[in-house]
């Protein structure tokens, strides 16, 4: 048996990609830094565990979704209203998944593990950024994925420890979730070029809320909202090429 002989240069083609990756994460890390710590803040005000933030950041790694759970844990046991509400909540990532596909194919476990941690954030950076010349493509991807996940983990730790011996009330520090989700209903709004699925989305769940209450309107609003979608899907497209046709080029 001859001993097997390590590559002198993988450790540094590993080591090229981290810190190509890094800069690209850079205005991930500074979102996740305010939205972590909101959560883990939010999380200490319900009365869950310090580490339970850390915990739902490393497994779920959902973002809005773990808002909704950390609320859910202190409700009712109902696993099939929590699965559907999670369904609905992260299906777009099934279409993230479905798009990177063939980019992430050919890389082993670490496509497994960047398909899980996939995230709006990491999506939107590893779906356009291009690693320098020299620089290994797999291991650039992966470290945008990782590293994107250990700053939320980190902020939501961090969060619980600050939220654990803070002096004062955290008594409505639960509105950093409404406010996390009027801040992306205005950023799509601003990127799309039609608004007839944010309003849509808007709409729905209001008239849902008259219909079945404030207890039991988000199901229904949001099967509601994916049946319309689904519908106009063709009419959304149509209006979006045609914007794209007429903008005039800066």
């Amino acid at each position: 048996m001859y001993p097997v002989k390590s590559d002198p240069h993988s450790s540094g083609k590993v080591w090229r990609a981290l810190w190509a990756a890094a800069p690209q994460t850079v205005p991930v890390f500074a979102g996740y830094l305010v939205l972590g710590m909101g959560y883990g803040i939010y999380v200490q005000s319900l009365g869950l565990p310090v580490w339970m933030p850390m915990l739902m950041g490393t497994v779920v790694y959902g973002g809005s979704l773990e808002f909704v759970l950390a609320s859910l844990l202190l409700g009712a046991f109902a696993p099939l209203s929590a699965f559907l509400m999670a369904l609905m909540i992260q299906a777009r990532h099934l279409f993230y998944g479905l798009a990177m596909l063939e980019r992430y194919k050919g890389y082993g476990l670490r496509s497994v593990y960047m398909i899980y941690a996939m995230s709006d954030e990491t999506f939107s950076i590893t779906c356009s950024a291009e690693p320098p010349e020299g620089v290994d493509r797999g291991w650039f991807m992966f470290f945008i994925t990782l590293l994107d996940q250990l700053y939320w983990v980190a902020s939501a730790g961090l969060g619980a420890v600050v939220g654990s011996v803070l002096p004062f009330s955290t008594e409505g520090v639960d509105f950093v979730m409404t406010a996390m989700f009027v801040v992306i209903f205005l950023n799509q709004w601003e990127k799309e070029k039609q608004h007839i699925s944010a309003l849509i989305g808007l709409l729905v769940p209001l008239v849902c809320l008259v219909l079945f209450g404030a207890g039991s309107f988000l199901l229904p609003a949001m099967a509601c909202i994916l049946v319309l979608l689904v519908a106009l899907r063709r009419p959304i497209e149509t209006i979006e090429a045609k914007h794209g046709e007429t903008e005039v080029p800066k």
